[in-house]
């Protein structure tokens, strides 16, 4: 019976031990393996917007990693036709854990696409390499007959939301219609919609519907106008705001409608409320008013007679900011800076807008302690 225990005793004590000997040994090896020599690259600014025939200019800078020593030389890929690129100084040499810079310029000629475009610029020590990718906006030479101008400046909101933009258009000695879109800039997932587009007046509205899943940042969102001219020539006209999505914003409500009944030619405030839920103040900013859409009586419906969002027209809250709502209280957004709703008067909208609903949607940004 003692000879039948002991054996087993033993081939546990060589099990552990040999169990023990191999972790030892692969720890050993994994904590003396070497980094592996790198690049990292980085560009500022992440984008640039240019009219054609002018030059775009970014600043790279490569970092070495893994104790990585040398020279470094750069390329670019994926720039429009009709374009071309240098680097001054051509390459740069790192010693290990250092940073160097180049200047990138980006050269466009009159035979340069306009559109939007992301391209990639590569530094190469070796047979080690590293990338950076940037944005190119090109843009049709500017017009003498139309200019264009965006307020605000700057939207700041939680993603998610909605941010709302004024265009306004100065017309010299140009009738017609002028066609608006956004060239680049908005985030991934982001929509823009302009009312009226085109526009035969001076103004335009600009909506950009933000998603939820949006990363914050600043964003520059690039704004272009154009449209045929008397004698049959395109005219281009150019605008940029900043679109900035935060999530740390303070929650808060805004509710409210018309102080009144609207007719042709006739313009109402809006009867606006902030609410805040928290138990300290915030500071609301950026308060903008878009029109999300426009339901014609069944009468108008059948009647075919017609009435949308162009036929009304918004002025945003023209107060000083920030607008502070003391905690767990409500503050209405005073009368004589409150955000503005007309009806345009045209021959075509005199009995399709009679009766219609206009429903409207509210945002801003709130920020507190």
């Amino acid at each position: 019976m003692r000879g039948t225990r002991t054996a087993p005793r033993r081939v546990i004590r060589f099990v552990i031990a040999g169990l023990c000997l191999v972790l030892a040994v692969a720890g050993l090896a994994y904590a003396t393996q070497p980094a592996k020599p790198g690049l990292t690259l980085g560009i500022t600014p992440a984008s640039q917007s240019v009219t054609r025939g002018q030059p775009a200019t970014y600043t790279v800078s490569v970092t070495s990693t893994g104790g990585l020593t040398g020279a470094v030389s750069f390329s670019v890929n994926g720039l429009p036709s009709g374009s071309s690129s240098t680097f001054s100084p051509a390459s740069v040499t790192l010693t290990s854990g250092s940073t160097a810079q180049t200047t990138l310029t980006v050269n466009t000629t009159s035979t340069t696409p306009t559109g939007s475009v992301t391209f990639t610029v590569q530094g190469t020590s070796g047979k080690v390499s590293g990338t950076v990718s940037a944005g190119l906006t090109v843009n049709a030479p500017l017009s003498s007959s139309i200019a264009l101008s965006a307020t605000p400046a700057s939207v700041t909101l939680a993603p998610g939301s909605t941010a709302v933009y004024t265009l306004q258009l100065t017309r010299t000695n140009f009738p017609g219609p002028i066609s608006f879109s956004v060239s680049g800039g908005l985030p991934a997932g982001a929509t823009a919609a302009f009312t009226p587009n085109p526009a035969t007046g001076t103004s335009s509205t600009l909506q950009i519907t933000t998603p939820a899943t949006a990363y914050d940042g600043t964003y520059t969102l690039y704004l272009v106008g154009s449209g045929t001219s008397p004698s049959g020539s395109t005219q281009y006209a150019y605008a940029s705001v900043q679109l900035v999505l935060v999530t740390s914003g303070k929650p808060f409500t805004i509710s409210g409608n018309l102080s009144g009944q609207l007719a042709p030619g006739v313009s109402r405030p809006l009867d606006l409320t902030l609410t805040n839920p928290n138990k300290k103040p915030i500071s609301v900013t950026n308060l903008t008013v878009a029109l999300s859409s426009v339901t014609r009586t069944a009468y108008a419906i059948s009647h075919n007679q017609p009435c949308g969002p162009t036929d009304y027209r918004i002025t945003q809250y023209s107060g000083t900011y920030p607008l502070t709502v003391p905690g767990n209280a409500a503050v209405a957004v005073p009368a004589g800076s409150a955000p503005q709703v007309a009806m345009l008067d045209t021959a075509s909208n005199q009995d399709g807008c009679k009766g219609a609903t206009v429903t409207f949607t509210y945002s801003g940004a709130g920020q507190g302690s």
